[in-house]
């Protein structure tokens, strides 16, 4: 740690607080659902008291975030610009409708069906916070990928997982639409179903965006290599999609299976008796066909890390805490296929990895705590290029300064 980087004051930390610290809030919200969903002790007092403390600290963790990035941009207006404009840095802006799903899941999964609290009032709070963070997802999705092909500068030689980012909203968010519309249907099958059908339409499109993206990273990692240093843990950011969309994909057909098939409509599709089942059955593959490419991509980032630590070790920065969510998701999905088939495998391969993921946010979040202490962590690339830039332009014109004071003599 260099002098430069310590000890940096309110107003510095504040300045350099970016969207990625919003990936905090992905990776407790993931472990959060971990606990609520892991095989052993399921449903028990422990694992919901665990599961609550998570949401609770993510809970305070999510407004605390809130308040330092309006003071930001209310304190430092020129940034929002900056930022926007920078190729990596405005990329994390996905993180923060997706740290806000992982919220509203353990509202539904755990304050309302585990311990019934708030009832059809409560559960339709959180549905219109989902249609909140539905938009802003699509901002993400939509206007932010084209404002990547329009303003800024990208290489493939630069490309990282991060691209993925802005579309994967859609895929957190339709996982989420999956969480409600169970929650929803014993009040409104109308809501339910339209939840669900909003969600599938989101999945779908974030799923083939995600599909062209991963297409391309696989192609710069063939030709030029692996992300080195610390960037290499972008490679778990693959799994995120695909766990994620597998996920979904097991809810939303269970929660079609649950309101379908319509007893007053007109579509032969809708009152078909065997709609629900032929959609669930057909998700769960789907779902399966999702894990499979994710544990793919799990084996290439383990290869990847094992490459760079074996010549370098890498320093920890805020990115860091991209290992937590993606690989949270995965263990979710796992445990999620064993709820479906009873397969020991996935139950045995569920737990492992869940174990893992806690043991990384353990890790990670000590370490977070540690730096910012001394507000090394709070690192803006966006503004230390520029503020480089102005001490380079500072340094060219100062002998050219120190000439005209000379020759004035």
């Amino acid at each position: 740690m260099t002098d430069a980087t310590a000890g940096k004051s309110l107003s510095d930390c504040v300045r350099h607080f970016t969207p990625a610290w919003f990936a905090v809030i992905m990776g407790t919200g993931a472990i959060s659902i971990l606990f609520h969903a892991f095989p052993f002790g399921r449903g028990s007092e422990a694992m919901n008291i665990f599961s609550a403390i998570f949401f609770f600290l993510n809970l305070l963790l999510f407004v605390l975030f809130n308040i330092l990035t309006a003071a930001r941009y209310a304190m430092f207006p020129h940034i929002w610009p900056i930022m926007l404009r920078h190729p990596v840095q405005s990329l994390y802006l996905g993180c923060y409708p997706m740290g806000a799903t992982t919220l509203i899941n353990v509202g539904v999964v755990l304050l309302d069906s585990e311990w019934h609290w708030g009832g059809k009032k409560f559960i339709y709070i959180l549905w219109a916070l989902w249609w909140v963070d539905v938009a802003i997802s699509v901002v993400c999705a939509f206007p932010l990928v084209h404002y990547m092909k329009a303003k800024q500068d990208h290489a493939l030689s630069r490309m990282t997982a991060v691209w993925i980012l802005p579309v994967v909203t859609l895929i957190v968010a339709s996982s989420t639409g999956g969480v409600l519309a169970g929650a929803l249907v014993k009040y409104s099958v109308d809501h339910a179903l339209l939840t669900l059908t909003a969600s599938t339409v989101m999945l779908a499109a974030g799923e083939a965006m995600a599909f062209m993206l991963l297409t391309i990273y696989f192609f710069r990692l063939i030709v030029h290599g692996i992300p080195q240093g610390g960037s290499v843990i972008s490679t778990f950011i693959p799994l995120g999609p695909m766990s994620q969309g597998g996920y979904s994909f097991l809810l939303l057909g269970s929660g079609f299976r649950s309101v379908l098939p319509l007893k007053y409509d007109s579509s032969d599709f809708l009152i078909s008796p065997h709609t629900g089942e032929i959609i669930d059955v057909f998700c769960i593959c789907l779902a399966v066909v999702l894990w499979s490419i994710a544990t793919m991509w799990l084996l290439f980032a383990l290869l990847a890390v094992y490459e760079i630590l074996s010549r370098e070790k890498f320093v920890f920065k805020l990115p860091t805490w991209g290992l937590i969510f993606p690989n949270g998701v995965y263990a979710n999905l796992t445990i999620s296929l064993y709820n479906t088939f009873g397969s020991h495998f996935f139950r045995i391969w569920g737990c492992i990895t869940a174990a893992a993921v806690l043991a990384l946010w353990t890790g990670v979040f000590v370490r977070t705590l540690t730096f910012v202490r001394n507000g090394s962590i709070f690192e803006a690339p966006c503004l230390e290029e520029m503020d480089m830039a102005r001490s380079r332009k500072h340094t060219e014109d100062a002998p050219e300064c120190g000439t005209a004071m000379d020759a004035t003599r």
